[in-house]
């Protein structure tokens, strides 16, 4: 079987459609879908059946398309050894991140990069509202998102995986308000409380059902906004607190304190996700390297 047709194969099987295939492999689509069909020849066996107005993949396509990964992997592997061996790891390398994984990361990572000859780094950011960021990892070599955990999809897409750090989230507070004399917070001290939250669904949001659970009393939310740096000054000016990351969060700039909340789990963690081969290549290697080495300085920089 041609490469590149399973290549292809895979491309449907993340992308869902031939119309998305071929906008992503600068193809037509009727080009596409003429390539799967000598693939399908080739197969002996059917790999795509009608769906709607498209088509979707048997069961038996699902699995050569889970092997044309697995073959991607092992060419970037012989490509990695080849590179290693010529002592390069050069290219482009592309890598997307929500605003706050950026905001943390970026400028120690892109000073790092740059002392690698030949290898040029290209970021953006994303609106958080992308329904899911994994989605993403066949357009980019690297990922950034921030979950609880290693969430089911990324092990089903087969993508691969580096925990960078974690950060924990903490209660923001005007700095006059009665509960900024605290060091700790728990989750009683909270009830009556005015929030200021996050779209319904959003981590931060999540963390609020979770005080709701353990003190049985609903959170009241006043308002909800997307971008930290608004939640900031309307808890700053005394509309109610919040939930916020600890490593970006301004404390104190614009009369604000955080206490870190004892009682219910209080943390994401930051993650690259990308795509199984791309983890073989050199360049890749060499930025997932410096995104590790500054989580690590973020994390010594801001002690419990």
């Amino acid at each position: 079987m041609d490469v590149r047709r399973l290549e292809l194969l895979r491309e449907l099987s993340e992308r869902g459609s031939v119309t998305a295939v071929a906008r992503a492999t600068n193809r037509t689509a009727s080009a596409v879908s003429q390539q799967l069909k000598v693939l399908e020849r080739e197969a002996g066996i059917p790999l795509t059946e009608p769906a709607g107005r498209g088509i979707r993949l048997t069961h038996a396509g699902r699995m050569l398309a889970r092997t044309a990964a697995d073959v991607a992997a092992a060419l970037e592997r012989a490509d990695a050894i080849w590179r290693e061996f010529a002592g390069s790891a050069h290219g482009v390398v592309t890598l997307t991140t929500f605003p706050t994984g950026g905001q943390m990361l970026l400028p120690g990572v892109l000073t790092r990069v740059a002392e690698v000859d030949g290898l040029t780094l290209t970021c953006t950011d994303q609106d958080p509202l992308v329904p899911d960021f994994a989605d993403l990892t066949g357009d980019f070599d690297i990922v950034l998102v921030d979950a609880p955990g290693v969430q089911a999809a990324w092990r089903e897409r087969g993508l691969a995986v580096v925990k960078l750090f974690a950060e924990p989230l903490d209660v923001a507070l005007p700095e006059g308000h009665r509960l900024a004399r605290k060091k700790r917070l728990v989750p009683a001290d909270l009830v009556g409380e005015e929030w200021i939250g996050v779209p319904p669904g959003f981590p931060y949001d999540r963390i609020l059902q979770r005080i709701a659970e353990v003190t049985g009393a609903p959170a009241n939310i006043t308002q909800r906004f997307l971008d930290n740096l608004i939640v900031e000054a309307v808890v700053a000016a005394g509309h109610g607190i919040a939930i916020l990351p600890r490593f970006t969060t301004r404390e104190h700039e614009n009369g604000l304190v955080t206490r870190p909340l004892d009682g219910v789990s209080t943390e994401r963690v930051i993650f690259a996700i990308l795509r199984p081969e791309l983890a073989e290549r050199p360049s890749v290697r060499v930025v997932l390297d410096a995104l590790k080495e500054e989580g690590a300085r973020i994390v010594a920089a801001h002690p419990a």
